[in-house]
């Protein structure tokens, strides 16, 4: 019996642990309203709410990140948020695209599956879809000593943002159909509608989604063209006039990028040496930018520079995404390369050259230098250190040479000492020979 009580409170207690563990990791950061669409040149709130998950919390850090192209903050706002003490007040950049808002209550907390931390109000600038999200460096922390970060699960908003409903006719472009979609074709043609009493038409062109064309009339044409615009976004304004009476103006977006993404590299990973000799399967990494429409999507293909004549059909594109694994390659040169592509078609190349050895090779040669091991030597780094090895056998020669002369000469030179210390004892012995017979006289 005893036994079966303390089994019974083992497992109580376990899953209690694991209740109140659950518990503490599920609080929950969302914006609202999610999703919504809005006309260009609109202001609308956007508010973020927290959902403690049942858990007394008393600090929150709010990281969002939004479009600066399609939406601006006109100004943060605590409102009614449950937030009494700011760390810091809200902090938002318009270039970069951010915001940040840190607060807490006192002890004990809050708990609260709706809790306001604050609202802030977007301005919408341009067409198309953009999304606002709340970033992983967020954090809502336990109401306990250790502040726990309790955060698991963080939302996101998307948004719709159009141009406002046509007032004046109704306008269409053969070249430019999608007022969402970016095009590089820099020559837009535009056409509209003419309602019957209709006897002329005012427009403009200018890059203000507010613009209004002047009441001096254009002539009772249905149809403009215009060339070589600037990227951007460019909005076509039109009205129509009956009788006397200039009615309401219709808005037309053209969105031009005729830029290809930014230069880039490509990085060949888990080489012996990077661009030049690797493995059989290497892993190609790449990323550029765009600085208008945004990157779309990326090619990737591998041209066998020693065109063999096996088909393996590598020399076509294939859609890839970073970093992309090539399929096993045969022990060849190849050439690879990658196109970027950005969302108006523009497109980019970057290219690297390996050469593909096998990896069970102590000692590999090829054509562009020499593989020991995991490590690669160009010819040319090669050619210099033999000539740095070269160098160093002249130097040691010379050393060595001159050394061996040094004590050539040192040996001849004990010679000649021995030699003149051998007739100096023999003219000391002679003229001590002399001394007694010159006594004796």
């Amino acid at each position: 019996m005893p036994k079966k009580v303390f089994i019974i409170i083992f497992f109580g207690l376990f899953f209690f642990t694991n209740l109140v563990f659950a518990q503490e990791k599920s609080a929950t950061l969302y914006l609202s309203p999610a999703r919504g669409t809005f006309f260009v040149g609109s202001t609308f709130d956007i508010s973020v709410f927290v959902n403690t998950g049942g858990n007394n919390i008393n600090a929150v850090k709010v990281d969002l990140k939004f479009d600066p192209k399609k939406l601006q903050i006109t100004g943060p706002t605590a409102g009614r948020s449950f937030i009494t003490v700011w760390i810091s007040q809200p902090v938002f950049s318009n270039i970069e695209g951010t915001a940040t808002f840190q607060g807490g209550v006192p002890s004990p907390g809050i708990n609260t599956s709706a809790g306001l931390v604050s609202t802030i109000t977007f301005r919408a600038v341009a067409p198309g879809e953009t999304v606002i999200s709340i970033l992983d460096s967020s954090l809502v922390l336990l109401n306990d000593p250790k502040a726990t970060n309790v955060l698991t699960l963080v939302g996101k908003g998307i948004y719709q943002i159009t141009l406002p409903p046509p007032e004046g006719p109704k306008v269409s472009s053969p070249t430019h159909p999608d007022q969402n979609k970016w095009y590089s074709n820099n020559s837009p043609t535009l056409n509209w509608e003419k309602e019957e009493g209709v006897i002329e038409f005012s427009f403009s062109l200018d890059q203000n989604p507010f613009g209004a064309p002047d009441n001096i009339s254009e002539g009772d044409q249905t149809s403009v063209s215009f060339s070589n615009l600037e990227d951007g976004i460019w909005y076509f304004h039109i009205k129509a006039k009956k009788g006397e009476v200039w009615g309401g103006i219709s808005h037309y977006a053209l969105l031009i990028d005729t830029t290809p993404p930014a230069t880039f590299k490509i990085s060949i990973e888990s080489t012996l040496r990077k661009g030049n000799v690797t493995t059989r399967e290497p892993v190609v990494s790449f990323l550029t930018t765009d600085a208008l429409s945004g990157i779309s999507h990326y090619l990737l293909k591998t041209i066998d520079l020693e065109k063999t004549k096996r088909e393996t059909g590598s020399e076509f594109f294939i859609e890839a995404t970073s970093p992309f694994r090539l399929p096993p390659l045969e022990t060849t040169v190849y050439q690879i390369v990658v196109r970027a592509f950005d969302l108006a078609g523009n497109f980019r190349d970057a290219s690297e050259k390996i050469e593909v050895v096998p990896a069970e090779r102590f000692f590999y040669v090829s054509k562009r230098g020499i593989n020991i091991l995991t490590f690669f030597l160009p010819w040319s780094a090669v050619i210099l250190i033999l000539l740095i090895i070269i160098l160093l056998i002249l130097f040691f020669i010379f050393l060595h040479w001159k050394r061996y002369n040094n004590l050539q000469k040192k040996e001849k030179d004990l010679v000649k000492l021995k030699e003149r210390a051998r007739k100096d004892g023999e003219e000391i012995k002679e003229k001590l020979f002399k001394i007694p017979e010159s006594n004796e006289k």
